[in-house]
């Protein structure tokens, strides 16, 4: 009685001791629930979150390496295995960027987590090992992708967590039996149960999940439930389930083994609670004996996803076969959250040499649960459950004794510590996940704060210079244009006064003055003279554009020179090549539009664009005044000087005194209207006299033979200047009355001037718009650097609270699993 008091008092102190340690990690729970929901929304809204990418490294091979950039700060690094830690780079930047940018970014994690446990993304592609690993994959996504699928990982985290919280808050106890195909699972349950409740066959028979219950929580009856597929079970609603006798059992499993089933057999246990599983006074219990690992995969699969809600996970190994490699997955998979597993080694006595066995299974669960090997005094039992079921084994009688003791009394690390391991493993990913992104966060700070540095006082500065650069490009415009207006006026000038004179405009090899033919070839010649003359004018005028070339081509290098100085570095240069030759080019539409134009002149007329004045019908035409310019010869004899601005069209006065100005021109040139009249009288005087009449005739015949010699002396000189002279006249006035200031001097020079300001306008539009282009590209660069710089330190300082928080939160839950 004594000794059953001191049980029960034990037991009461570990109860109150269990309650306690639920409570704490109810706590820490909800604290690491708020924390992935904080990063969940932070990913989403505010950065996203990085993958960081981990290399196992020996300790030996490894010294403790230091960031190798700047950008990031130093982590320490602790004994044992060390972790290399690569932030994923982004997919559409290139191999070799992606090579020096993980160069510059890698570092050594605390070696107190090998790898990501929970939020490990789960990639696969090509052969386990392959180069295509996931690792390296996950290299290649972009961040997007990556953050999306951290995003999964997060919510089905939460999701687990919510689970979890249900089965710590849960007082009964679920524990799972599976294993491969025939490892006797079903066989450990009966003898469990000390009752062949489960079906057993040499062949693998178990194709449904059976979960035994306590008789008692069915108001003490023995019978099975089949469970409706996608109807939540309730005992008290019989909608959700078929009523079974026990003895149907086994056909029913068999009749069904291709459909997976949800069973509930609730069963009487006649023995003491000190001695039964089920019926124990303390917790309730719940046996769930579930298919083979290697039966199928959606077996496997529903495995896999049942042991999520178990508390204890009974994993039944073949000592013949040992571990396959479904239960090696299953077994990594359940240690991820479970650190404790209970394990059974069946069909030992079988074995011939069971220290080899003993030796090499035990040797596989270090591998697969550190933990469990840790205690496997008390959680590895090597036994034969057939030969346990036919009589007492003390093997078998240790198992249970260790399975109750596991379940009932050390209750904080059957049922809380595998929430508290999950928990761990969940914040050290946090932990991990967080300081990554901490050190990526201060790197694109740094970085944003170089790029400021960099941009800022280039924008700065452009923005202060684009005025001057405006007023330069403007003084280029108006100095080259005027420039060359200016220089076309002077060429064009000299050529005109030249002309005047009889003389080619200007002096060129291969252009002369014809040779006179003589007095019968006069008519000709004039008109050679005048061909040539306005040939030398059209050279003139091509001399002038040349010009213009040169002083347009030298603003252009100024506007050239102008972009060096104000474009900022990295900035492509204009790449427009000029080409002075271009410049005066007229093309068919070009002609067709300036003969619509009334006015227009560009070549020494009112007439039409482009058409060269030796070329054209009505200005090489020759008339008699090409040979006596009578106008002239009036103004000079019978006219004062202010007569020579006025019009010099033909009269009719001129063409009547033709005759009296050749008269004039004998022997003096000049005589004056006095002394024709003098002449005219005395030789009316003369005619009178009849003697003088006798000399009238031979005289008469002298004057005209002496008129003759001189015209004919004379005209080769006299009519390159009277044919300058009149195109002369014709160019400088005639045009002047039809259009204002479009005088052949005047209309070139506007041409000229115009086609250069065209030229230097379009070369300094370019970089105008370079300029503009890299201004905004310049404000576009600085406003990035400083969103980038305060998503960025935003995100340092939120990422080193939530390294604190969960850092807090994970104390927490290691000290409840050490307690």
């Amino acid at each position: 009685m004594p000794q059953s008091e001191d049980i029960h008092s034990k037991m009461e102190d570990v109860q109150e001791k269990y309650l306690e340690q639920k409570e704490r990690l109810l706590g820490a729970i909800d604290s690491a629930k708020t924390i992935l929901s904080d990063l969940r929304i932070f990913n989403r809204d505010s950065w996203v979150v990085r993958y960081p990418q981990l290399r196992d490294q020996s300790a030996e091979e490894s010294t403790p390496v230091e960031v190798s950039t700047s950008k990031a700060p130093k982590r320490k690094t602790r004994k044992g295995m060390a972790r290399s830690m690569t932030l994923a780079s982004i997919a559409d930047e290139t191999a070799e960027e992606q090579s020096n940018e993980e160069d510059e970014d890698r570092l050594v994690a605390p070696s107190d987590a090998a790898d990501f446990h929970v939020f490990r993304l789960d990639l696969k592609l090509g052969s386990h090992g392959s180069s295509s690993s996931p690792a390296a994959l996950v290299s290649q996504l972009e961040k997007a992708s990556i953050a999306n699928l951290l995003d999964d990982r997060i919510g089905a985290s939460m999701n687990h967590i919510n689970k979890l919280r249900q089965r710590v808050e849960d007082k009964s106890s679920k524990v799972l039996v599976t294993g491969d195909l025939n490892a006797g699972k079903s066989t450990f349950v009966n003898a469990l149960l000390k009752r062949e409740v489960m079906p057993v066959d040499q062949q693998p028979c178990t194709t449904a999940f059976c979960e035994v219950h306590d008789a008692a929580d069915n108001d003490g009856k023995e019978e099975l439930h089949i469970l409706k597929e996608g109807i939540p079970y309730s005992r008290e609603d019989e909608s959700t389930y078929t009523r079974a006798d026990l003895s149907e059992l086994e056909s029913i499993v068999s009749e069904n083994e291709n459909v997976q089933q949800m069973l509930k057999v609730y069963l009487r246990d006649a023995r003491s609670p000190t001695e039964s599983l089920l019926s124990n006074g303390i917790v309730d219990i719940s046996l769930i004996d579930a298919p083979g690992l290697n039966r199928d995969s959606m077996k496997t699969t529903a495995v896999f996803a049942r042991q999520e809600e178990i508390d204890v996970v009974v994993f039944v190994v073949s000592a013949e076969n040992h571990f396959t490699l479904s239960a090696k997955e299953f077994l990594w998979n359940a240690s991820n959250e479970k650190a404790y597993l209970f394990i059974v080694v069946n069909k030992y006595e079988q074995i011939r040499d069971k220290a080899k066995c003993r030796r090499l299974v035990l040797e596989q669960i270090k591998q697969l649960s550190p933990r469990t090997f840790e205690d496997a005094e008390d959680l590895v039992h090597f036994v034969d459950s057939a030969s346990a079921f036919q009589k007492d084994s003390q093997s078998f009688e240790n198992l249970e004794s260790s399975l109750r003791s596991f379940v009932l009394v050390k209750r904080a690390k059957s049922k809380l510590t595998p929430a508290s391991t999950y928990l761990t493993h969940l914040l050290s990913d946090v932990d991990l996940l967080v300081g990554a992104n901490a050190i990526v966060a201060e790197t694109e700070l740094e970085r944003a704060l170089e790029d400021l540095n960099r941009s800022r006082p280039v924008l700065e500065k452009m923005k202060n210079g684009r005025e001057a650069l405006d007023e330069s490009l403007e003084h280029v415009e108006e100095a080259g244009s005027s420039r060359s207006r200016m220089r076309t006026k002077e060429i064009l000038n000299d050529a005109l006064v030249r002309v005047g004179q009889g003389k080619l405009g200007v002096e060129v090899s291969g252009l002369n003055m014809p040779s006179y033919p003589g007095f019968l070839g006069i008519w000709e010649y004039a008109r050679e003279v005048r061909k040539t003359l306005l040939t030398s004018v059209d050279i003139a005028v091509k001399l002038a554009e040349d010009e213009a070339r040169k002083i347009t081509s030298t603003g252009v290098d100024k506007v050239f020179q102008l972009g060096e100085d104000h474009l900022p570095e990295g900035v492509e240069r204009s790449r427009r090549v000029f080409m002075p030759e271009a410049m005066f080019s007229t093309d068919k539409l070009a002609r067709k539009k300036a003969r619509r134009q009334s006015g227009a002149l560009l070549a020494g007329g009112v007439y039409t664009l482009g058409i060269s004045l030796g070329q054209r019908p009505d200005m090489l035409e020759t008339t008699f005044f090409d040979i006596f310019d009578v106008q002239h010869q009036f103004r000079i004899h019978f006219s004062d000087k202010s007569s020579e601005e006025e019009d010099p069209s033909l009269t009719a006065l001129s063409v009547a005194s033709v005759g009296l100005g050749a008269l004039t021109m004998v022997g003096g040139k000049a005589l004056g209207v006095r002394g024709v009249i003098e002449g005219i009288v005395r030789l009316t005087d003369l005619l009178g006299n009849q003697t003088a009449r006798k000399w009238a005739a031979p005289v008469l015949g002298a004057l005209t033979i002496g008129a003759a010699v001189y015209f004919v002396l004379e005209l080769p000189s006299s009519i390159p200047r009277t044919v300058g002279r009149r195109i002369q006249a014709t160019l400088v006035k005639e045009n002047e009355e039809r259009v204002e200031d479009a005088s052949f001097v005047e209309a070139h020079a506007g041409r000229v001037g115009r086609e250069s300001r065209k030229v230097l306008r379009l070369a300094s539009w370019d970089l105008r718009e370079r300029f503009r282009n890299a201004m905004e590209e310049r404000g576009r660069e600085v406003r990035g650097a400083e969103d980038m710089e305060r998503k960025a330190r935003k995100a340092v300082e939120w990422f080193r609270e939530v390294e604190q928080r969960a850092g807090g939160v994970r104390c927490a839950v290691e000290s409840i699993a050490e307690a």
